[in-house]
């Protein structure tokens, strides 16, 4: 990540830009002419392969740079970013940003991002293969409440926008999975549910469920491929 005053600064090399929720902010395929950096809303990344099969790469939230890579390499883009809630980022021009990286001597720093993103996703999929399927959907729903609210953790935290079927994507599972999942989570009493809304009503107690060891019970039952 940035620091503050790198992230202020870059802010101002170029333009505000509003999205809708469910618009995409920036297309597979496309050229890299710019970038977004990213200062509000949550926003997913996604791979879309021949045949209409989505995979799933990352969330994304405030504080998140968007689309750079094909900015560094000038190659097409290879995954689309989709708003899932009203998005604000600033339009970063190409040329300009590389520019403004290499007159503040950040590619230190963006390589740290790079190799945490991969780590990240290192991460995930090693969840994917050996974490039952309420501890992998615990630590998605951490995750998403550390980009919306980060340091969070005696507030309730509002999760909007996200549908069941993006968080079994998320998580490698199917959607009847996550409703079970869900299900025991809203019983343990770690959220609330409705429609494309989940509220982190304890996050600790749901820190508890990523560990695998919630407080009101054993593990969970539930196998590691839903």
């Amino acid at each position: 990540m940035l620091s503050d005053e790198a992230w202020r600064a870059l802010r101002g090399q170029g333009a505000t830009r509003t999205f809708r929720e469910r618009s995409v902010m920036l297309r597979q395929g496309s050229a890299g002419t710019h970038l977004l950096a990213l200062t509000d809303g949550l926003a997913k990344v996604v791979c879309r392969e021949p045949g209409g099969i989505v995979t799933w790469l990352a969330f994304r939230g405030p504080g998140d740079l968007l689309g750079e890579v094909s900015v560094f390499h000038g190659t097409p883009r290879t995954a689309e970013v989709v708003a899932l809630t009203p998005c604000t980022a600033v339009v970063l021009e190409a040329e300009r940003f590389r520019r403004f990286v290499e007159q503040r001597g950040l590619v230190m720093d963006l390589m740290r991002q790079a190799l945490s993103r991969l780590r990240e996703s290192d991460a995930h999929r090693t969840e994917l293969l050996t974490l039952p399927l309420v501890v992998r959907l615990a630590r998605a729903l951490l995750r998403l409440a550390e980009l919306t609210a980060p340091g969070a953790e005696s507030a309730a935290v509002r999760l909007t926008g996200l549908s069941q079927e993006e968080l079994a994507q998320a998580i490698g599972v199917t959607r009847n999975a996550v409703i079970t999942g869900l299900q025991r989570l809203r019983e343990s009493g770690a959220v609330e549910t409705a429609r494309r809304v989940i509220v982190i009503k304890d996050v600790p107690a749901l820190r508890d469920w990523a560990t695998g060891a919630p407080k009101d019970g054993p593990g969970s039952p539930f196998p590691a491929s839903g």
